[in-house]
């Protein structure tokens, strides 16, 4: 089962994907947001693409567990995306998820050129895979 992880930004989202296992995330690609309308097309061509069969999307949980401010719009934007997908749609906790994507570029060298959003991404899927799938 494939599965697309989504790190929503101010500005751009990350994406990462799943082998058709669900056994092994890898960082996918970044989509600079626009509107919700491009946003959620570029998503679902996606999902169409890859034969994905949900989308994660992270969650940015503070610290202490709370559900502030970012966290509720990042949840309108999960559950506007899930009118418009034909497959579900689930949030997940992803604290950390960007300093760990960050530790793990700078082991890896800028060699390696992966956006941090995607890698994060990649971060938020491994996660779900290695509890969920």
């Amino acid at each position: 089962m494939v599965i697309i992880a989504l790190d929503i930004g101010e500005r751009r989202i990350g994406v990462a994907v799943s082998d058709p296992s669900g056994t092994l995330a890898r960082p996918y690609t970044i989509i600079e947001r626009r509107s919700r309308a491009e946003d959620f097309a570029t998503v679902a061509e996606l999902v169409q693409r890859l034969e994905a069969q949900r989308v994660i999307v992270g969650l940015p949980v503070s610290l202490d567990g709370e559900i502030r401010a970012q966290a509720r719009k990042v949840a309108r934007y999960a559950r506007a995306l899930a009118r418009v997908l034909p497959v579900p749609v689930e949030t997940v906790d992803e604290r950390y998820s960007t300093a760990i994507a960050q530790d793990l570029l700078a082991e890896a060298g800028r060699k390696n050129r992966v956006p941090v959003d995607a890698a994060a991404a990649a971060v938020i899927l491994q996660e779900y895979l290695d509890h969920h799938v």
